[in-house]
């Protein structure tokens, strides 16, 4: 029984090698490259010159007078002042080498929003790849304060990183991806090739999101999923393991298992530990990772609902995002990141609606709907993370109830907490990212997950506040929050740092708010 075992395993790593092989030869996120000098570079096809709000006149070290007087005019022209998102273009610039000169006005420098810098690196990034250009030089020497220049640089230049990525393997003849060279000329090489460095790192885990998110259900289910995830966090030093069905069943996680019945592809668990902080227990992450829904027997009949359920695992995606981007940014905190992972299918032995689960903690559940798996497989990822790493904190992200998007569309996400300290770090950390939240009350709902025949049942009305309810039974004691991200994970067309697909919602909000909440005592 062992051998037959062992060998089916074998043939079954095979498989995941195979996939994982694809993915690794597809790693390399961005063809785009930048760089940062202190020296002037007078060759390229394009110019941007970052202008701060109230410059009467632009010019350069090495422009004569009629340069300075043609960008003058061009500024009158088009009543250019420097405001944050302005953005004027000067063809053919009278004595220069460049083809084209971009004014980006950055208003105050010291009061522009990172975010907003950010979404002015997207937008100038989406105006470049709609031209020919190739090598866009972006001048910095107007911003006079060091500190604030890094900052605004590095933040634009992250904007232009995030909007440049594609998820194109599936495309046997994909479009030409964007290649551009983007070299800065800053004050301070140094500095604001470390600002940088810490933003791009953060990219890294987007991206990672991104694709995880992007996967057909086919190919990204609960091992492959987990094993890209090793993939890419283990050479970060990140501690990675993987439970599989066997292991999951043995703990008594009888919630999370009961999801993948109906699946060749049984549950698992990832577990990825990033440690650069030995005087504080961890922070927990738990992101759901159910890498497709079917709804099982309560079946989705809506096929624009269904086509998109690939999604359902980009709370799972974003804590691997956020895990990488931390362990890449070398940063001072003990996180754990927890993905309980699933593929909710329908067969003779899948769930069926109204049987009777066991949990972790040994609380029963009435599965009163198997369209509402989410809160199943989180609810055993929450009590492991609990049971087992003792954390200060527990954060679960969860793409979980339409009733989210009813109640705040998609600007923000709802978050469930009893703890003021936590609700506002993450709210900072929200404003920060531009991946806002909103909270939402738990007072007065505790029985609307009340079970006839079990202890809860996994459904109920609010759907928003069921969901929150009914996780928050498995963090016990323990600080903890909820984030509904539902209708945040995936866009149709391009806009802002995002081309369309999957966004990666989660990771920078998680990141930041990590690192604020690590700082707490």
């Amino acid at each position: 029984m062992n051998k037959m075992r062992g060998w089916t395993a074998g043939i079954f790593s095979i498989a995941v090698g195979f996939l994982l092989a694809t993915f690794v030869a597809s790693a390399n996120y961005l063809q785009t490259t930048t760089s940062f000098t202190q020296q002037s570079v007078h060759q390229g096809d394009t110019l941007v010159v970052l202008v701060p709000e109230g410059t009467d006149s632009v010019s350069l070290s090495g422009w004569g007078d009629a340069t300075t007087a043609h960008i003058q005019r061009a500024m009158r022209a088009a009543d250019f002042e420097g405001k944050a998102r302005q953005q004027i273009e000067v063809l053919a610039p009278t004595d220069l080498e460049f083809s084209r000169l971009i004014l980006l006005g950055v208003g105050n420098p010291s009061e522009l929003p990172r975010h907003t810098a950010e979404e002015m690196g997207a937008a100038l990034a989406a105006h470049i790849q709609g031209s020919k250009a190739s090598n866009i030089v972006l001048d910095s020497r107007l911003l006079t304060n060091p500190g604030v220049t890094a900052d605004v640089v590095s933040a634009i230049a992250h904007g232009v990183d995030l909007r440049s990525y594609r998820f194109d393997r599936y495309k046997s003849e994909p479009a030409e991806r964007p290649a551009q060279r983007y070299q800065w000329v800053v004050g301070n090489a140094p500095a604001v090739e470390r600002a940088y460095s810490q933003l791009h790192a953060l990219a890294q885990g987007v991206f990672v999101a991104r694709e995880l998110t992007n996967l057909p259900g086919s190919d990204g289910y609960p091992a492959a999923f987990a094993e890209y995830a090793r993939q890419q966090l283990e050479p970060l030093g990140v501690v990675v393991t993987i439970l599989d069905r066997e292991q999951i069943k043995e703990l008594g996680m009888g919630s999370l298992l009961s999801v993948s019945e109906g699946s060749k592809h049984k549950s698992h668990l990832l577990i990825a530990h990033y440690k650069n902080n030995d005087d504080e227990q961890p922070i927990a992450l738990v992101g759901k990772g159910n890498t497709f829904d079917t709804g099982g027997y309560n079946l989705k009949t809506a096929s624009a609902s269904i086509l998109r359920m690939q999604t359902d695992k980009a709370g799972g995606a974003a804590v691997v995002g956020a895990v990488k981007a931390l362990a890449g940014q070398q940063a001072s905190v003990n996180v754990v990141g927890v993905v309980p992972l699933s593929r909710n299918m329908i067969s003779e032995q899948a769930t069926l609606p109204g049987d009777v689960v066991v949990a972790g903690d040994g609380t029963t559940i009435e599965v009163a709907n198997t369209d509402a798996e989410g809160r199943l497989i989180l609810a055993d990822g929450i009590w492991y993370a609990r049971e087992h790493w003792n954390p200060r904190v527990i954060a679960d992200i969860a793409t979980l109830t339409g009733a989210k998007v009813g109640a705040l569309g998609t600007e923000y996400s709802a978050i469930f907490s009893d703890h003021e300290n936590i609700l506002s770090t993450l709210r900072e950390a929200g404003d920060l990212t531009r991946e806002r939240v909103w909270q939402l009350p738990l007072d007065g709902y505790e029985n609307v997950v009340r079970s006839r025949i079990a202890d809860m049942k996994n459904t109920g009305a609010p759907g928003a506040q069921a969901g929150a309810i009914f996780l928050r039974h498995f963090a016990g004691d323990t600080p903890w929050v909820h984030i509904d991200m539902a209708g945040n994970a995936l866009i149709d067309s391009a806009s802002g740092i995002n081309p369309e697909g999957g966004t990666g919602y989660g990771v920078r909000m998680l990141t930041e708010w990590v690192k604020i909440y690590s700082r707490q005592q």
